[in-house]
């Protein structure tokens, strides 16, 4: 069995191959699967703060399965993330998967990491296989959708606080370049939500933000985003994104971060960036049909406004961590 590295530069037909055994390992996901751009810079393409490889086995001519690992160089340089792992379903049974799991064990090992950790469905053939090697569960996020069909969008409207001494900023589309450092200081909120144990607060500095942003059109997507900001100073409060393909190739809207900085919170933000933004987003796109989000099952507060705003349970997802 030779397992290649996949060189983005060079190798196209072998990331494509790689993203069709994804979609075909993933088939019954109830979810929206990323699409073919989006993959190739989530799991095959360097950049300015990661290090990225992909490998793939080939078997008559096709990707019969393999994997991405990224590495990051800026924060948490002692860990790995998998994704994906896959093994189409009809080369199962064979080793091929346990293969590529100690591949991708032994480049973390050459690259100094101690720790991995990846994701699969809460059960299921993923969930067993994780198990079996030795892996354990840090973090239990769960998967919520809101129906966009069938929301109760009057009472969606009544919801909107009405928030004293903040203003609202919106924008389609990748932030501008004035906005990076203000973007910048609102991921670094991020750093309060519920992580893996060993992990360190991540570095979201400008250039990361500007990397990210300059990302979205060539991933095939647009997005939403609103922001706050406190009257008096101008200060960045707090900020959400939905996420949609640019081709509106299907009904997917994915509810990305939504964050309030610790010395903005209780005065309602979250829920108004949300719903404000969910609102916009309704008029401005009507063939949605759907929302996604994902979140940790301990984010308390993030919940409540989540299922306040009628998002209801889709499935429940491991993050797995191996220690090396």
């Amino acid at each position: 069995m030779r397992i290649q590295r996949i060189h983005p530069d060079r190798h196209e037909d072998l990331i494509a191959g790689l993203h069709d055994a994804y979609v075909a390992a993933n088939s019954h996901d109830p979810g929206p699967l990323l699409s073919l751009p989006l993959f190739r810079r989530d799991a095959c393409a360097d950049r300015p703060g990661q290090l990225t490889e992909a490998w793939a086995v080939v078997e008559g001519g096709k990707v019969a399965g393999g994997y991405g690992l990224a590495l990051s160089r800026l924060d948490n340089t002692h860990m790995g993330w998998l994704f994906p792992l896959v093994v189409r379903p009809e080369r199962r049974e064979r080793g091929l998967g346990t293969e590529l799991f100690e591949h991708a064990l032994d480049r973390l090992r050459g690259h100094g990491r101690r720790l991995l950790l990846t994701q699969t469905p809460s059960t299921g053939v993923g969930a067993r296989f994780a198990r079996a090697r030795g892996m354990v569960v840090s973090l239990v996020e769960a998967r919520r959708t809101l129906d966009l069909r069938t929301a109760g969008w009057s009472a969606l409207e009544r919801m909107v606080p009405q928030v004293e001494g903040y203003s609202l900023e919106r924008w389609i589309g990748p932030a501008g370049p004035e906005l990076m450092p203000d973007i910048a200081i609102l991921m670094n909120g991020m750093n309060d939500a519920p992580r893996d144990a060993d992990l360190e607060d991540a570095v979201f500095s400008v250039e990361r933000m500007r990397d990210r942003e300059e990302g979205i059109t060539p991933s095939g997507v647009t997005c939403y985003t609103t922001i706050a900001r406190r009257d008096r100073d101008g200060a960045p409060a707090g900020y959400t994104r939905i996420y949609l393909k640019a081709d509106r190739s299907d009904g997917w809207g994915n509810q990305a971060d939504t964050m309030v900085l610790a010395e903005h919170r209780g005065h309602r933000l979250g829920l108004l960036l949300k719903l404000t933004n969910l609102l916009w987003l309704r008029e401005r796109e009507p063939h949605l049909e759907r929302i996604i989000t994902w979140n940790a099952t301990s984010n308390g507060p993030m919940l409540a406004i989540n299922e306040a705003m009628g998002f209801e349970l889709l499935d429940e997802w491991n993050e797995w961590r191996l220690a090396l």
